[in-house]
Parts: structure tokens; sequence; C-alpha cells
């Protein structure tokens, strides 16, 4: 059986998503306002919940539980990592201001650099990734509620 290209894809296609609104956000100014993260969980939700519904469909009979679980997470890990690549250029070349006018809200005790908040924004992807894929599993795992126990007598004790 041929692997599925599923994952790579909608990893692609949410991260262009996450790179496009990111990109719109810095036209208007707003980019490191932090209440705009919600459009990047908006995002990611939408690209992980038809990326897997897709898998299921491709994979038919041969879909189960660790098949499904497998495909979300790989999807939100590609996506993470080209965002947070994209990201690091992002801030290091195309906008070095950015850095600065995010950390102002900050407490300036730390010294906090590039690598940090591209870790931290790589952890951010990473977790989301885990929890949606988590909750979409639950849509789309195979119910345990068979139907042939429905006249079973209950136990007696």
């Amino acid at each position: 059986m041929k692997k599925s290209t599923i994952p790579v894809t909608y990893g692609v296609l949410i991260a262009i998503g996450l790179i496009v609104y990111f990109l719109a956000l810095s036209l208007i100014g707003v980019q490191t306002n932090p209440i705009f993260s919600l459009g990047n969980g908006i995002i990611v939700a939408f690209g992980l919940y038809k990326a897997m519904k897709d898998y299921k469909i491709e994979k038919r009979n041969d879909f189960n539980y660790q098949k499904g679980f497998m495909a979300g997470l790989f999807t939100g890990f590609n996506a993470t990592l080209i965002f947070t690549i994209f990201f690091a250029i992002y801030v290091t070349n195309i906008n070095t201001n950015f850095l600065p006018e995010m950390l102002a809200n900050w407490s300036s005790h730390y010294h906090v650099g590039v690598g940090i908040v591209v870790f931290i924004a790589a952890i951010m992807g990473f977790a989301t990734t885990f929890v949606l894929t988590l909750s979409f599993m639950q849509l789309f795992k195979e119910s345990w509620n068979t139907k042939k126990n429905h006249n079973a007598q209950p136990l007696k004790v």
C-alpha cells in the first residue's frame, strides 16, 4: 500500500495559511498583539480537521486510532516546522524591529533572544497540534459501543 501524502500536503497548506495570515497582520501593524494568535489556532484547527478527515476517507477500512493520530501529528508538525523556519527568517532578516516591539511588553529583567522566541513559537505549534489531534480523533475514531451486545443482560452479583 502506498504511503499517504496527506500529512505533507496539508502541512504545507497550513503553513502557507499561517504565513499569509502573519504577513497580513504585519501589513496592518498588529502582528505583535497576542490576541491575534487566536487566528493561528483557527487556521491550524481547520487544516488538521480537514487533513484527518481526508486521511480517514483515503484509508477507509485500514483507518485506526493510531494511524489517524500519527497523520494528525505529522500534519501539524510539518506545518509547525515550516512556519518556524519562516518566522526565524522574518525576525532575523525581514523585520529586525519585530522582536524589540514584541518584547517591549515583557519584563526587561531577562535577556530574551531570537533563539528562545523561535523555540517558544515551535513549542506552541507542537502543543497546539497535539491537543487538536487528540480532540479531533475523538470524532474520527470508531465507537466501542457495539450493537451486538445491545440485548445483553446485566451481570448479577
